[in-house]
């Protein structure tokens, strides 16, 4: 009995690990597929690639990695797209583009889930930053998380809430630095940090980590709270160390950006000096942490499903994607 046991959490445990091989036999082209969509969107939408990356991190960061965050409004589906943390989210239609483009080749085989975590990679990638072994074998949740979407990390929060949020999903505080890097790219809307501009948290002063010259800059640019304005203003659309350096130059863009460096004695201030004091510094630590964050309680083995249509889920009893381990 004993030994049946030890067993059974053998090949439990290896039956729910992601692999890098998962789709060799079943989607041999699977990156190429997926890198060619991505280029495609990136040429017609230069922000594609951060759109990518955002879905995927905001679906790791409510009940795992499982493309819960793509469910649209059904009966018993409650949207996570409704959540406070997806507000102004874009690029469903270009995950559409890419799941339709796998779907034709392999139909029923890759997850959602998969899509968007190599998706992000991809997008990363295209864009100048660093490529990493994406471990697939994600399958697609049935169920949405609200409530755990109105709990994303938010742009006006300070370290502490922060780290504890990342904490929550056994992530530390390198990792925390090192996923807030990906805001070396894409936009964010004035109403996200307009408030940093004056009366700041109440003291009728504005934010005093903000360098007056680029608060200066911010508040010509934002005409209106839905005005986007580039995160990184040197390299805006350049997957590269910058995040950084604007940091110690009090430019970081959202409260959440800069309290990465700003708050005193914070252990992020060390880290923060020390990916940026070398890209390759960077990119091997934020390859760690992508990784890491996408293993964040994955459904896998006959968990969920492989939704055919990313936005909704399989009906029960019709033709659904099928195992394929």
């Amino acid at each position: 009995m004993a030994l049946l046991f030890f067993l059974a959490l053998l090949f439990g445990a290896s039956y729910a690990q992601l692999t890098e091989t998962f789709y060799d036999q079943t989607c041999p082209r699977l990156p190429n597929i997926v890198r060619q969509e991505v280029k495609r969107a990136i040429e017609t939408d230069i922000r594609a690639g951060a759109k990518l990356i955002r879905f995927h991190f905001h679906d790791c960061f409510v009940q795992g990695c499982d493309a819960s965050v793509l469910l649209e409004d059904a009966p018993g589906i409650d949207s996570e797209l409704n959540g406070l943390g997806n507000l102004g989210i874009q690029g469903l239609e270009i995950v559409d583009a890419i799941k339709a483009a796998v779907e034709s080749e392999c139909p029923g085989v890759v997850s959602c889930a998969d899509v968007l975590a190599l998706a992000a990679k991809q997008s990363v990638d295209v864009q100048g930053g660093p490529s990493w072994r994406v471990l697939f074998g994600r399958r697609d949740s049935r169920t949405a998380n609200r409530t755990g979407a109105d709990e994303l990390p938010s742009p006006f929060e300070t370290l502490e809430p922060l780290k504890n949020k990342f904490e929550a999903l056994g992530l530390d505080s390198t990792d925390l630095v090192a996923l807030s890097g990906a805001h070396t790219f894409g936009r964010s809307r004035c109403m996200f940090f307009s408030g940093r501009f004056s009366n700041f948290n109440g003291s009728g002063q504005p934010d005093p980590t903000l360098d007056p010259a680029y608060r200066q800059e911010l508040e010509r640019a934002c005409t209106d709270g839905e005005t986007r304005v580039n995160f990184d203003p040197t390299t805006p659309d350049t997957f590269d160390k910058n995040y950084y350096t604007n940091l110690q130059a009090n430019r970081g863009l959202l409260t959440s950006d800069q309290v990465l460096f700003s708050t005193p004695g914070a252990d992020t201030i060390e880290i923060v000096n020390r990916l940026g004091s070398r890209e390759g510094t960077f990119f091997r630590q934020f390859r760690v942490s992508m990784i890491k964050m996408g293993n964040i309680r994955p459904l896998t083995g006959n968990q969920g499903e492989i939704r055919r249509n990313c936005r909704r889920v399989n009906e029960l009893g019709g033709e659904a994607g099928h195992d394929v381990m």
